[in-house]
């Protein structure tokens, strides 16, 4: 009986997926807007954001870590830090390169990109906003227990201890500032696919 109800979620969540995309994403095609998707490392920003992209309309994925590597293979070196985030350049070079992607692409573009001090998402948040590009910032949550569990958990990279470190400063963001900043999405129960869902219906409800 258990299996059967399964099943049967596991189809209605098919449907309204195939409803989503069919019937309702076509109206965030000819807008231009930023879907940032926030959160600490491992909670499954990058899986997400592909789910995302998926569901709207001439959308594309950027991720800004890109930019921060680009940096890093800066010869000689950059001063030395733990975290590209903290060299002065990444920031304004981020908004830089996602409002000439918008200006060349038109659409929605889908940025997965962990920014825990506040500083720095105001100035990238800023920058946005004087190119006149509206922003959804979402916050991926999942409580410790979970968070370890993914992290532990990934095929991929395998336990990481960068990630582990930044569980704490995450928490002291989400407490301090990120939870009132964004909109956000608790994944403790959810796939990807329905985070990802229920941040492709939130953006489309305040599609014009």
């Amino acid at each position: 009986m258990g299996c059967r109800k399964a099943e049967v979620g596991s189809a209605d969540q098919a449907a309204r997926h195939r409803r989503f995309t069919v019937d309702r994403v076509r109206r965030l095609g000819s807008r231009r807007v930023i879907v940032w998707l926030n959160g600490t490392h491992g909670v499954g920003k990058t899986t997400t954001s592909a789910l995302v992209q998926q569901l709207i309309a001439d959308s594309r994925v950027f991720d800004a870590e890109k930019v921060g590597e680009t940096l890093m293979d800066v010869r000689p070196g950059l001063p030395r830090t733990d975290n590209f985030q903290h060299w002065p350049p990444w920031r304004p070079l981020v908004v830089e390169t996602a409002r000439r992607i918008l200006d060349y692409t038109g659409g929605t573009l889908v940025m997965p990109m962990t920014v825990l001090v506040e500083p720095y998402w105001r100035e990238i948040s800023d920058g946005l906003a004087d190119y006149a590009i509206p922003v959804r910032h979402f916050v991926l949550h999942a409580d410790r227990s979970t968070l370890r569990r993914r992290i532990e958990g990934d095929t991929v990279l395998g336990p990481s201890e960068f990630r582990f470190a930044h569980l704490d400063p995450y928490a002291e963001a989400f407490r301090t500032w990120l939870h009132d900043e964004a909109e956000v999405i608790d994944t403790t129960d959810l796939t990807p696919a329905q985070a990802a869902l229920r941040i492709a219906e939130r953006v489309d409800s305040a599609a014009p």
